[in-house]
């Protein structure tokens, strides 16, 4: 996960300013002196990382922080509002025009970013919005980008604009706004062509397709896991056709973080959205407090909040709980509780989120795989035992256990675990409301009971 190390490293740093009553400018430097190195090996660019902790010095190292009944904690709060600073300080959006008008994004970025997948996927959050978005094929070199981008566009829900393989882009680009316009769409994102490297051709035909075309915004497109080259890459796009934000693809995946934390800097231009993974729901808003809190193990409540309203549905949501109350829920209830904390990025991805729970992370035993065998075992269950465990006899565990490619003692672990959360439930019955009953509540049967992944 992005950050992980950048974080685990931050966090050991600031442990040890807590620990401390009281601070010295020689504690001070020494720790920033770590925070620089952590950043570095994050690979953020080594400007950027000079400029924010001359900045953390400069006000770590004032009378107020020195004198500080909590100098530990003055010292994260500034480092937490310099990396907010750092990433933008406030959550950005591309500018569009009124409803009644047509807006033009063009989406540009290197071969290999993601870039043909991200354009669908924002189509597919604006269409939710309520716009009339138009994908237009304007990549005519890659082989299958065009067929990419409608395979793309069916799964949003969004119509796709093509003129094949034959035609100049930039009149790719200027057919595609004609057609919206009799169409009656009003946003219009233009897919260009991609390149492994930047190159003289691939400049021309951007500034070709601006000069031709009322673009609104300019959005690049860059892969995270590129590190600083993502950085070079928006410098050199920005310079030469000027950029009005950046999507960050594969956040999710093992990069170190050094592009996000960078690219606003050296760009002068705000991260828009940041891609977390290939659903729809994974292209994520960019917001630079949020992240800055991730980063120093704060949490992010409003980030976990915002995917659980979008996964699951408040009817939803209400009748699980009223299953829950009434200790109702059967094994489909189960699975489909385990497919929603999937979709929110499993428990890993959720803890990380909550609030102290990274500094946990290292008691915690998550064993993601482990999911996938209690599903297994769910699957190999049929409609009836799903809806009515008590029909499980040992014949139909041991045909369960082999449909699903584990030992019987598993599926007996997982029925015996599921039977006693139902009892927990009974003698528990207002514990998910908030009752009464002095402990109560979801914290405290998460402590009497042991999920089964």
């Amino acid at each position: 996960m992005a950050f992980e190390s950048l974080a685990d490293k931050l966090q050991n740093v600031f442990k040890n300013l807590r620990g401390k009553g009281r601070l010295t400018e020689a504690d001070v430097k020494a720790a920033l002196k770590e925070v620089k190195m952590a950043l570095l090996e994050a690979d953020v660019s080594f400007k950027v990382v000079k400029q924010f902790i001359s900045s953390v010095q400069e006000r770590a190292v004032g009378q107020d922080v020195l004198t500080s009944l909590t100098p530990g904690q003055m010292v994260i709060k500034i480092v937490n509002e310099e990396l907010v600073s750092l990433m933008g300080s406030e959550m950005a959006e591309p500018a569009l025009k009124p409803q009644s008008e047509i807006t033009v994004i063009m989406m540009i970025g290197l071969q290999g970013a993601g870039k043909t997948t991200t354009t669908a996927k924002l189509a597919g959050k604006y269409k939710a919005k309520g716009r009339k978005p138009l994908l237009a094929a304007c990549d005519v070199y890659r082989p299958a980008a065009i067929k990419q981008l409608q395979v793309n566009g069916e799964k949003v829900g969004v119509p796709v604009f093509s003129m094949g393989e034959h035609q100049k882009p930039v009149n790719i680009a200027k057919a595609a706004v004609e057609h919206a316009r009799k169409e009656g769409l009003n946003l219009v994102f233009l897919d260009t062509a991609g390149r492994l490297q930047i190159d003289e051709a691939m400049m021309e035909e951007l500034v070709e397709i601006k000069a031709a075309v009322d673009v609104s915004q300019t959005i690049l497109v860059a892969d995270a896991m590129t590190g600083q080259d993502a950085v070079n890459v928006a410098g050199s796009f920005h310079e030469r056709i000027g950029i009005d934000g950046v999507i960050l693809t594969k956040l999710d995946g093992d990069t170190r973080g050094g592009a996000a934390l960078s690219i606003r800097s050296v760009t002068g231009r705000p991260i828009f959205y940041v891609g977390m993974g290939e659903k729809l729901s994974d292209l994520e808003q960019f917001y630079p407090d949020r992240m800055a809190s991730r980063i120093l193990g704060m949490g992010d409540i409003l980030s976990l909040i915002e995917k659980a309203e979008f996964e699951v549905s408040e009817e939803k949501a209400r009748e699980m709980s009223q299953k829950l109350r009434k200790a109702e829920f059967d094994f489909n209830d189960f699975l489909e509780q385990m497919n929603q904390i999937k979709k929110m990025g499993g428990m890993a991805g959720i803890l990380s989120m909550m609030p102290g729970m990274s500094q946990m992370k290292g008691n915690l035993d998550i064993d993601e795989k482990s999911m996938d065998r209690v599903e297994a075992m769910i699957l190999s269950m049929t409609k009836e035992e799903r809806a009515n465990p008590s029909l499980l006899n040992p014949s139909r565990k041991q045909r369960i256990a082999k449909g699903a490619g584990v030992d019987i003692a598993e599926v007996n672990r997982i029925v015996k675990q599921f039977e006693q959360s139902k009892k927990l439930m009974k003698q528990l019955p207002g514990m998910m409301g908030g009752g009464k009953r002095r402990g109560g509540g979801l914290a405290n049967m998460m402590g009497k009971f042991k999920m089964p992944f």
